[in-house]
């Protein structure tokens, strides 16, 4: 047989070693949709504390909101009460009003994405949420497809197990709504009855940080929130580049999951 190319080499080396990779992460404790600073944050914090975690990320570059900072300048805010949550992940910070500090957007979305892949958290980017497993009214695990070639063509997806599934979504809540609009997920804690009503409130930083932060949790058994996924369920405030609550909602749905 003819030796391969070094091309052929490079190829088959990406395919082994990805495809590798994909069939490991088809069971995991947690699977977490979006890689945003809350999902980011919960599975840095799960990891290390010895949960295997699969994120599933639409997108083709992780990191969610923080990339544009506000209105693409590169730069958010960052209230005190999180800056514990910087200090773990070493992001740097500085002083600007009152309680408030300013990050480098840019910084921040590649230290929380490098620092949850080198605790062992496995990325897929460019992959989606579509629905989601359930057996005996818990969801058990997210039915994932590629999210461009979905977009395009009636494939077929593929499923990931898992006993708990975190909606990091952000202002879509994406699986959230897969059983919503079945009319599984009952309305209840909050939620609008009015399916045109659901979604996050006009902008109330101080109210939205809180809420997003105390609001973050589980909403149907094996499904927790966090981000802004929790204000776009529970009609909390949006607030803008300000990213203190997102931190914080995704330390608390990982402690509260860890604490199971």
């Amino acid at each position: 047989m003819k030796k391969a190319s070094i091309e052929v080499d490079v190829s088959r080396a990406i395919l082994d070693s990805y495809y590798h990779d994909l069939r490991e992460c088809l069971v995991s404790d947690v699977i977490i949709a979006g890689a945003g600073p809350a999902g980011l944050t919960a599975a840095y914090l799960l990891v290390k504390a010895g949960r295997t975690v699969t994120i599933i990320e639409k997108r083709l570059s992780p990191g969610g909101g923080i990339w544009g900072g506000g209105a693409t300048m590169s730069r958010a805010v960052v209230q005190d009460s999180a800056i514990p949550i910087l200090d773990e992940f070493g992001i740097r910070y500085k002083p600007a009003q009152g309680d408030l500090y300013t990050i480098d957007t840019i910084e921040m979305a590649c230290t929380l994405c490098g620092s949850a892949i080198k605790a062992g958290t496995t990325m897929l980017n460019l992959h989606e949420i579509e629905d989601v497993c359930l057996k005996d009214g818990r969801v058990k695990g997210a039915v994932v497809n590629r999210s461009v070639l979905h977009e395009m063509f009636p494939i077929d997806p593929i499923v990931f197990q898992s006993e708990i599934v975190i909606d990091s979504t952000g202002h879509e809540a994406a699986v959230v709504q897969t059983l919503r609009k079945r009319g599984i997920l009952k309305i209840k804690d909050g939620i609008r009855p009015d399916g045109s009503a659901f979604g996050e409130d006009p902008m109330d930083v101080e109210a939205g940080e809180r809420f997003v932060a105390a609001n973050a949790g589980e909403i149907f058994p094996g499904l927790y929130i966090a981000g802004m996924s929790v204000c776009t369920c529970y009609g909390g405030p949006r607030m803008g580049p300000i990213f203190g609550g997102m931190l914080l909602s995704g330390k608390r749905v990982a402690e509260m999951i860890l604490g199971e």
